[in-house]
């Protein structure tokens, strides 16, 4: 899959809090390296499955691994679905 930098980041900043954190627990990898999928370059982690080309506004990404990414939207889903 490609992305953009900043759909990514889109996805990222709609998680409600505490996300990151469920997401890295259930796939046990460390918070830091879900940050790091969406973005952040904090703390050194190897990069999963992905792959950056600069561009435009941060580049696009192609994606090995969907996993994390339909994670995030599944919670984004359940979360707007309670909004409703």
């Amino acid at each position: 899959m490609i992305i953009t930098f900043e759909e990514l980041r889109n996805i990222k900043h709609s998680l409600p809090t505490g996300s990151v954190k469920k997401i890295a627990k259930q796939l046990n990898l460390e918070e830091q390296a879900i940050r790091n999928y969406f973005g952040a370059k904090k703390k050194s982690t190897p990069m999963l499955d992905m792959h950056k080309q600069s561009g435009p506004g941060g580049g696009i990404f192609r994606i090995e691994d969907l996993t994390i990414l339909n994670l995030a939207k599944q919670i984004i889903k359940e979360k707007n679905t309670k909004k409703e």
